[in-house]
């Protein structure tokens, strides 16, 4: 899992930005230190032994990684529990939306967000590694926006939320959607403390998807099948793709749309409201 994936050491720490009309991005520095373990380093004097009736390193190591592991994830859970909390307790619905990259996250957002002007407050906390170009299109539509950038970590988690909420200030009974960073495996390990989990798809990738990657599928509350307006022109198998998802979840929603053509947005926004 992530602990050993690569999204600990130089230049990990995370970056939460207001981004004003102005694109000038207010920074805050949040590195991942000890309070937030992802160490991958071996202790000194850590042996690659052999035999002799002494357990074999890699053993000792695997070990260790399990017990980092669960050390992360409990301490995220724990953070994650505060947001609900806080949420709740403020009528803010929070939507998690986790896909692969490319799947059409952020042309959903703008349609979504435009969908809601003058009808509810909706606001976006963007999650990718750098850059805030995916911030800048959402501000675009007039919604308050923070860019979190994780730098080489590879998933937002409830502390990154925490401090992206607060940046925001999301008013009570106002729509949050935070847009995780493309990628299937981790980003579903961690509970932000999020109200919906939604996971998108799209037609232009392999219908296979859900298979490779069941663990995202099986934490959905929702599939969106995106791009629905391409079918025409690509070799996908919708019915394959629907039964691996339901096989996965059965209790999960599935909504084909087009976030370009606006195809399912109707539903989607019925989906939301229900919450």
């Amino acid at each position: 899992m992530c602990s050993t994936c690569g999204c600990s050491g130089e230049g990990s720490g995370t970056r939460i930005s207001l981004v004003t009309e102005h694109d000038q991005p207010h920074d805050h520095e949040h590195p991942h230190d000890a309070d937030h373990p992802h160490d991958h380093e071996h202790e000194a004097g850590e042996a690659h032994g052999h035999g002799h009736g002494h357990a074999p390193a890699a053993t000792v190591e695997e070990t260790r990684t399990i017990l980092l592991e669960q050390e992360i994830l409990a301490k995220n859970d724990g953070l994650a529990a505060a947001n609900r909390h806080r949420l709740q307790e403020h009528g803010i619905t929070a939507i998690n939306l986790m896909s692969s990259p490319g799947s059409g996250k952020t042309t959903l957002l703008e349609s979504t967000v435009r969908a809601y002007a003058g009808v509810r407050e909706t606001l976006v906390i963007e999650g990718d590694q750098e850059t805030w170009l995916d911030a800048q299109r959402i501000r675009a539509t007039g919604s308050r926006v923070v860019q979190i950038n994780t730098g080489a970590g590879c998933h937002l988690d409830a502390q990154m939320l925490a401090g992206g909420l607060k940046e925001l200030a999301p008013p009570d009974n106002s729509l949050v959607f935070v847009e995780n960073v493309g990628n299937l495996v981790c980003p579903a390990l961690f509970d932000l403390g999020e109200t919906a989990r939604v996971v998108i798809i799209s037609v232009t990738e392999g219908a296979d998807k859900p298979a490779k990657y069941p663990y995202m599928f099986r934490t959905a509350d929702l599939v969106l099948l995106n791009k629905i307006d391409l079918l025409p022109y690509v070799d996908f198998d919708v019915e394959l793709c629907l039964g691996l998802i339901r096989q996965l979840q059965p209790e999960a929603r599935i909504l084909q749309v087009s976030a370009t053509k606006g195809d399912g947005l109707g539903e989607w926004q019925t989906w939301l409201d229900a919450l």
